[in-house]
């Protein structure tokens, strides 16, 4: 029976280890273990240790040469992320600095292994819910986090669009980055948007300009800077978010921040399947009401599309996927990197060898370190505001 159970317990935790080494399955719950392994792995790490010591010192012949093999892989397959941050932290100072100026570097490192345990977060402070408009009879709210150490000026502000394959998701997501922002003197401003298949786009567009109108006309009584904004989204929120920056041509959006998301929506069509773990075919015929079958919907697919919108205007871009990420594709976020670099139009793409769909779900892991790194480099250099 203890054996069984050791056995057990070794070949899940090796299983589940691979994961940082190959893309998981396409099974709905699957990314989640790949997410716990990549970015919360140093956690397992003692687990991956301890089980191959008691393999060592309890069993013998065949099945300790099989358990310890296991554990030995499951402990590399664990460190993979840590190594990978290091070397890509190692380089990340000086690209940024090739695409944004050394100027804007930030004083903090991008990646240290002390906070994986003992953390980088920031003090909670209040939340002020505001309702910013009542678009097609529904109630939008965004959820406001004020700038720390103001000026007369005003702070710059955030404004995030959550995640959630565009019928879910709430702007309450990921609540510890808006605080760690807040805390370098950016304002934020958590936004909802109205939901697929009852809202389809661009009624979502038209929400995010509508929060940005709301914010710009509340300015002063927030403490902010009307004419620098920067847009952040998520997985869909990522894809709104690009196609309300390059599409608005606002002067006052100085940049836009896009985190694992599809920007070419007739190439996502293209490439989405029925039987992966979104179902993305379903989730696109609500959100845009149909395939890219007439020149109707040729053209509304374009205006989603942040590609299709690139010009002299687009705002600097920052983009972040993970090369294994099974629910949106990495090739997403290197098409519209090629895509910009094309035209000279600034940005910077963060890769991550080893992170899966929402890698920044923790803000301390590896991915969300460089991440974090990547984020502060960006708005220092887009907005000129560094940290109080």
């Amino acid at each position: 029976m203890a054996l069984f159970v050791l056995s057990t317990l070794v070949l899940v935790l090796a299983y589940a280890a691979s994961f940082t080494l190959r893309p998981a399955p396409l099974w709905s719950w699957v990314w989640k273990v790949a997410l716990a392994v990549g970015e919360y792995g140093v956690w397992f790490l003692p687990l991956a240790v301890g089980l191959g010591g008691i393999a060592l010192v309890s069993t013998d012949g065949a099945w300790r040469v099989g358990l310890v093999t296991l554990c030995a892989f499951a402990t590399i397959a664990l460190l993979r992320p840590l190594a990978s941050a290091w070397r890509n932290g190692a380089r990340l100072e000086t690209d940024l600095a090739a695409a944004f100026g050394a100027g804007a570097r930030p004083p903090m490192r991008p990646f240290s292994l002390a906070r994986l345990v003992f953390h980088g977060g920031a003090a909670v402070a209040p939340v002020e819910t505001h309702v910013f408009s009542r678009g097609g009879g529904e109630e939008l709210k965004l959820d406001f986090y004020r700038a720390r150490g103001t000026t007369p000026a005003g702070a710059p502000c955030l404004v995030v669009v959550h995640g959630g394959g565009w019928d879910g998701g709430e702007r309450t997501q990921i609540p510890a980055w808006n605080h760690r922002w807040a805390s370098r003197g950016y304002a934020v401003a958590a936004i909802t948007y109205r939901l697929a298949p009852r809202f389809v786009w661009p009624a979502q567009r038209d929400d995010v300009l509508a929060a940005l109108a709301w914010l710009k006309a509340h300015a002063r009584e927030l403490g902010l800077d009307a004419g620098r904004f920067v847009l952040l989204g998520r997985s869909a929120g990522g894809q709104i978010a690009t196609a309300v920056a390059y599409g608005a041509r606002d002067p006052a959006i100085r940049g836009v921040i896009s985190f694992y998301a599809p920007q070419d929506m007739e190439f996502a069509w293209g490439v989405s399947r029925e039987d992966d773990a979104l179902n993305s075919i379903k989730l696109m015929r609500q959100y845009l009401g149909g395939p890219p079958d007439t020149p109707e919907r040729r053209q509304l697919y374009a205006s989603a599309s942040a590609q299709a919108m690139i010009g002299p205007a687009t705002p600097p871009t920052l983009l972040l996927h993970g090369a294994p990420d099974t629910l949106v594709w990495h090739r997403h976020s290197e098409r519209l990197a090629a895509a910009l670099a094309a035209v000279g139009a600034r940005h910077f793409f963060l890769s991550l060898p080893w992170a899966t769909h929402a890698f920044d779900f923790n803000p301390d892991g590896p991915g969300g370190q460089l991440a974090d790194y990547a984020i502060e480099t960006f708005l220092r250099a887009t907005t000129g505001a560094p940290i109080p």
